[in-house]
Formats: structure tokens, C-alpha cells, sequence
């Protein structure tokens, strides 16, 4: 079996690459093959990029999140543009909307996500999407928006109601589960894995948080840990884990657009 974890902050759980390195080295044994690497700043992303091209199996993204609203630097959009040209950088993101944290103001923050969809659009790639307490502004400008090769609401936090409501209205989204899953009160994951399309899934670590049940007394979560997230995704639908990761796996390679 092979798992893919599409979404890990690999330069969060160390900041050293050799024991960034020893984290990849510890995914592979576990069969976790393919990892997006997500830059955890704009800023940071020249320098993971760096530290990790030479990794087989560990793509990336590039983009500016919420948090980076009030300073996202002054040639940002230059900085992806030339990113996305770069050999296995094969998405935007994360970008998206959080109205929890109130990371500057509204208008600046939604004015920063649809630009980056239209740099998905402009460069045919798929969006990687942060929404926290912001679904309904998302869904809204996903309808007149969504790049065509799709968006994943990554770390999914909505309810089953606003997943089948972005199916039905047509849209190619995927919906991405990470540890949090596998806790006892998650029910709205619960019930949304339970009523989206298994080819709409897809599964992370959102490394270094998100701790699996199986593994709460560790500090971190490693991409390694995955498989506990896929095991308990299995034993809720009823099915064999072979044959989900080999459905997971063939989700994440659409997606991203990656060869099986």
C-alpha cells in the first residue's frame, strides 16, 4: 500500500533539514511515498523549496494565507508566478479566508484569495483552500471563480450540508480530512465522510497539528502518521484499507495532476 499526505508543514515540524529529512525518510517506511510540502510564509518558501527539490515524492505548493493578509510582501504575485515554474510546485495554496483568527481586515483578505484563483486559473492549477468560520463567503466566490482544475478544502472544518451544497451547485471540489478525524466529538467529519463521493476525498496530516488519536501523547504529527488517519477513515466507511488507499492515492494523482 502507498498513501499520499496532501498537506504537511514539513518546515514547522523541523526547522533543520536533516531531521526534515529524517521525517521523509520515516513517511517512506510507513508508506506514506508522496507529500506537498506547504510553505508556511511566502517567505519561506524559496528556502524549503531548497531544502526538500531534491526529495523524491515531495511536491509543493506556493501561496499566501490569511495570516499573511496585512504584509504579504511587496512582489508576492511575481514570487508565485515564478514559483509555479518551478519542477514539482503543483499548486496554489493554501490561501483562502479566516475569519477566526481576523487576520487584517475582510475586504483585504478576500481581495488576497481571488487573486490567487485567478493565478490558479492563469496557470492551470488546482487551489488549496483555508477557510475557517468563512464558508459561506467562500462558497460564494467559488460559484463565479473556482479555477477549472479545482480547489480541495484542506483540514475540512464545514459540515456534510456545506459539502453536498459545493457538489450541487457543479463545482470540482475535493474535501480533505486530516487528524482531527479520528477524534470521538469530530461528528460533523464524521457525517460528511459518510455522505461525499469516495472519490472526492482526500486525506493529510496538516503536520505539525492535527494529532491522530493513536498518537495524542506525542507533541507533533509527523507524515508517518497518516496511516492512522486512513485506517480509521476505512473502518468508518467498511472498507478494506488496501483498497481506500488505493482509491486515495488515485484521487490525490488527479488532482495534482501527478502520474499514478
Amino acid at each position: 500500500m502507498q498513501f499520499f499526505d496532501t498537506h504537511a508543514h514539513i518546515g514547522l515540524i523541523y526547522e533543520d533539514p536533516i531531521e526534515q529529512f529524517r521525517v521523509i525518510l520515516k513517511a517512506k517506511a510507513a508508506g506514506v511515498t508522496r507529500i506537498i510540502s506547504i510553505n508556511n510564509g511566502l517567505h519561506d518558501f524559496k528556502k524549503e523549496y531548497s531544502f526538500l527539490k531534491s526529495q523524491k515524492g515531495i511536491y509543493h505548493a506556493v501561496g499566501v494565507g490569511p495570516s499573511e493578509t496585512a504584509n504579504p510582501g511587496t512582489d508576492w504575485i511575481s514570487t508565485i508566478e515564478e514559483s509555479v515554474s518551478l519542477p514539482n510546485v503543483v499548486a496554489i495554496g493554501e490561501t483562502g479566508l479566516d475569519y477566526e483568527k481576523k487576520f487584517g481586515d475582510k475586504h483585504s483578505q478576500i481581495e488576497l484569495f481571488i487573486t490567487q484563483l485567478e493565478l490558479a486559473q492563469k496557470h492551470n492549477l488546482p487551489v488549496i483552500i483555508h477557510n475557517r468560520k468563512a464558508g459561506s463567503d467562500i462558497f460564494e466566490i467559488l460559484k463565479e471563480r473556482l479555477p477549472d482544475r479545482g480547489a480541495v478544502f484542506h483540514c475540512y472544518s464545514e459540515d456534510a450540508e456545506y459539502a453536498k451544497k459545493c457538489l450541487d451547485a457543479g463545482m470540482n471540489v475535493y474535501f480533505s480530512f486530516a487528524g482531527n478525524l479520528t477524534y470521538r466529538n469530530a461528528r460533523n467529519l464524521h457525517e460528511t465522510v459518510m455522505n461525499v463521493p469516495v472519490d472526492r476525498i482526500l486525506i493529510e496530516t496538516e503536520s505539525p497539528f492535527m494529532i491522530p488519536a493513536e498518537y495524542r501523547e506525542k507533541k507533533r504529527t509527523m507524515p508517518a502518521y497518516l496511516v492512522s488517519t486512513a485506517r480509521f477513515l476505512a473502518e468508518m466507511l467498511d472498507m478494506d484499507l488496501e483498497k481506500l488507499s488505493a482509491q486515495l492515492w488515485t484521487n490525490s494523482c488527479r488532482f495534482f495532476n501527478l502520474p499514478e
